[in-house]
């Protein structure tokens, strides 16, 4: 049973990739617009997005825990509660100064 995997960019240029096996199976076509790749170039490239996906996502939670640290920071100086500050923002980092 042979298998083909055809690797591409489409034209709006996302990584794809089609396969077929079998004895009757049929090579994929390349999509209209689509430029093939290579598995080593479809892998690079698909690492890249993955890491950006990775980097993106962890500057969100970054993002997210400064924003809970400084509500709570607000919370705690306005004489708010320890315990009523992490609940109502969240923030489990170390206690404020006050």
């Amino acid at each position: 049973m042979p298998d083909t995997t055809l690797y591409y960019r489409t034209a709006g240029g996302a990584l794809a990739s089609q396969a077929a096996s079998g004895d009757t199976a049929a090579a994929p076509e390349l999509p209209e617009g689509a430029t093939e790749l290579t598995r080593e170039e479809y892998d690079t490239e698909l690492g890249a997005v993955q890491a950006a996906r990775q980097e993106h996502a962890e500057d969100l939670v970054a993002a997210d825990e400064a924003a809970q640290s400084a509500d709570y920071e607000a919370l705690r100086a306005s004489g708010i509660p320890d315990a009523t500050a992490r609940r109502l923002t969240g923030y489990t980092g170390e206690a404020a100064a006050n």
